[in-house]
């Protein structure tokens, strides 16, 4: 069998089909709104190629000139269903006598396949994967056959060569079956991307809940020391007083958490003020040191005064955690030292402690969240400072030994009255 009429027009074939049904796939994935016109763009899409397909056809010989319209015609019928497929069958005739001239024999001819294919459409759509491959490539292949036959019955001059057998009957088969493979792996695509967006909000969900707990028990630790303080009958009036305000300040403090979280679904402009760094991280130490007087722990403290911009509600949240890791740090009590001071780089502050320390992975993983080496942590805390840190154009480097301790250096924008851009 020597195939010397093969010519470049059944890759442009095979090309205008693929393609078309690439741009599909594309559109109904990226346009949500054109799945409710599914079918007309099965229609269009599907439309394209059978045009293109019988303009630039494969001349297998004098007496014959055939072309791929009907692979198209019958992927657009068998998942479309029979309005699709009356659609194309309309298109595909009138198309075909305009370029052609009326030929009745071709009339017959597909509205054969039509029918078959619209009929077996229906039990098409519920087959898995491997069958709808295996069924399209029979249909195909039996339609093939019948059509020949029906067409030496009715055409005298109709002659079924060496050529015509290996395009109208063993090729299309192949093409099919690579369409439906290809139709099958995007729509399972489409389908994996769709639930991973559902499961990434239910992750954000879950997240969400996990972050207000972790968010809101800092506050709540903090007021639980300062009640236990209050046990103690040998303190002054004018302590219970200061203790009472910090007990107050704190659950504004989780009010406030609580406020920002369920404005997540609907943010508003974050506040940027301008944050006196010495000022603020005397807050944070003077909330935590009941949690940190609890675990044996002695702060120490030298800052100097700074002016940075940011948020002050996120900025005391973003050190608060970073403290409480400090203290978390030393099971059983030690030293942590804060220590602020200006360079060229910034504002630096340095918390560090001589607890259980940290390893490389451990390091790398810092801020990401469900990652902690707390037993019960939720790495929510650390993810929360290093998100603050980075809004505020800032930095943060860990420089950590195992049971040495942990140095974190956070580096700020200094910010001047007179010049806002330093």
């Amino acid at each position: 069998m020597h195939f010397i009429y093969i010519n470049q027009n059944i890759l442009d074939n095979l090309f205008y089909i693929l393609v078309s049904i690439l741009i599909y796939y594309i559109l109904l994935d990226h346009g949500k709104r054109l799945n409710q016109y599914r079918k007309t763009l099965v229609t269009a899409c599907m439309s394209i190629p059978i045009i293109l397909c019988m303009k630039f056809p494969i001349y297998i010989d004098e007496y014959c000139v055939h072309d791929l319209r009907q692979i198209p015609f019958i992927i657009g019928t068998l998942y479309g269903g029979w309005p699709v497929g009356a659609a194309l069958l309309v298109i595909i005739l009138t198309v075909r006598f305009a370029l052609y001239g009326f030929n009745f024999l071709t009339l017959i001819v597909y509205i054969v396949i039509f029918i078959i294919t619209a009929l077996f459409s229906s039990k098409f759509k519920t087959y898995s994967r491997k069958n709808k491959l295996n069924s399209s490539i029979l249909l195909i292949l039996f339609l093939g056959i019948l059509t020949s036959f029906i067409s030496l019955v009715m055409s005298d001059y109709f002659r079924i060569t060496d050529a015509y057998v290996f395009y109208f009957i063993i090729l299309p088969p192949f093409i099919i079956g690579l369409a439906v493979y290809i139709i099958e792996i995007l729509k399972d695509a489409i389908l994996i991307r769709t639930q991973m967006v559902r499961l990434e909000k239910m992750e954000i969900v879950s997240q969400l809940a996990a972050s207000i707990s972790h968010e809101v028990r800092n506050p709540l630790t903090v007021v639980k020391g300062f009640v236990q303080l209050l046990k103690d009958s040998d303190i002054s009036q004018e302590v219970k007083e200061q203790y009472i305000k910090h007990i107050v300040r704190e659950l504004d403090s989780a009010e406030s958490i609580i406020s920002e979280y369920l404005a997540f679904a609907k943010p508003a402009i974050e506040k940027v003020d301008t944050i006196l760094i010495n000022r603020e991280i005397g807050y944070v130490i003077e909330m935590i040191k009941p949690l940190a007087n609890m675990n044996l722990v002695n702060i120490s403290e030298q800052l100097t005064p700074g002016t940075t911009r940011g948020n002050i509600q996120h900025f005391k949240q973003c050190f608060l955690n970073l403290i409480k890791n400090g203290i978390e740090a030393m099971p059983n009590g030690g030293e942590l030292s804060i220590v602020s001071y200006i360079n060229n780089s910034g504002i630096i502050i340095e918390i560090s402690d001589n607890g259980i320390g940290m390893n490389k992975e451990q390091i790398n993983r810092f801020g990401e969240p469900y990652y902690s080496s707390k037993e019960k942590g939720t790495g929510l805390g650390s993810m929360v400072a290093v998100k603050t840190i980075q809004t505020m154009n800032g930095s943060l480097h860990i420089n950590s030994l195992l049971n040495k301790g942990t140095t974190i250096s956070v580096t700020l924008p200094v910010y001047h009255e007179d010049n806002p851009k330093k």
